[in-house]
């Protein structure tokens, strides 16, 4: 009860996982995994102790294997060096399931992941399973990691979205005035247009559908740029009389 309660009085967020992978079960044992965000060593260990001691506190795994990769700064630098103030770090731990921890980061080199820990959680069921156990423990680990990069990337073409969003904005007000279509009454008047809602494409990670929509408004800023320089060229003097 003692690691709950110093748990619960953190005053920052208790780790949360990203992923959790479906249960893989043979013969009596299980083996789930468990992704979560970590940009340190330190943090990597505070969520794998979370999942250890509270998540998993009233039916303890057996083994809880883990490995993070992380990107941190290098001794001495800023970080205003750019990607040469960096490092990615390494580190696992098998917890008793001996090379456990290594398969985990291997299938986390392979799928490009960094800035998190994965933990295997296995629960022994009283039969040894062999080298099966290294391609459960793989699959649980492949799982949560491909599930991590989509949904990273899902969330990248969100942001990316609402600043085409913005863009997209500021121009049709400039080509609006440009054409002098609103007043500056007119543009006090008016509503503020309301943001659009992407909850879906997060909820459903629809990565093709976000990037059609980036597409759409990556065209549809060209065109209005387009229109901005016309009616720009049709307001100038003639040269010539």
């Amino acid at each position: 009860m003692s690691n709950l309660h110093s748990f619960l009085q953190s005053s920052k967020p208790l780790p949360t996982p990203v992923c959790i992978s479906q249960e893989i079960r043979d013969r009596g044992s299980i083996f789930i995994a468990n992704i979560f965000r970590a940009t340190s060593e330190d943090e990597a260990r505070k969520a794998v102790a979370h999942l250890r001691n509270v998540l998993h506190g009233q039916r303890p795994a057996s083994h809880e294997m883990s490995a993070w990769r992380c990107m941190v700064l290098k001794g001495g630098k800023t970080g205003l060096g750019g990607p040469d103030d960096f490092e990615l770090k390494y580190g696992n731990e098998d917890d008793g399931e001996k090379y456990g921890s290594g398969k985990i980061g291997k299938v986390m080199q392979t799928e490009g992941i960094i800035d998190a820990v994965v933990v295997v959680s296995r629960w022994y069921g009283g039969e040894m399973l062999g080298p099966v156990r290294f391609a459960h423990i793989e699959t649980c680990a492949r799982e949560v990691c491909h599930a991590f990069r989509t949904k990273d990337e899902t969330e990248e073409c969100v942001a990316t979205l609402a600043n085409l969003d913005s863009i997209l904005a500021s121009l049709r007000a400039e080509l609006a005035q440009s054409k002098g279509e609103a007043t500056t009454t007119d543009k006090a008047a008016a509503p503020a247009k309301k943001k659009q809602d992407y909850k879906d494409l997060v909820d459903a990670q629809d990565i093709p559908r976000a990037k059609r929509l980036i597409t759409a408004r990556e065209n549809a800023i060209k065109s209005v740029k387009s229109s901005i320089q016309k009616a720009k060229e049709q307001k100038l003097p003639s040269a010539t009389k």
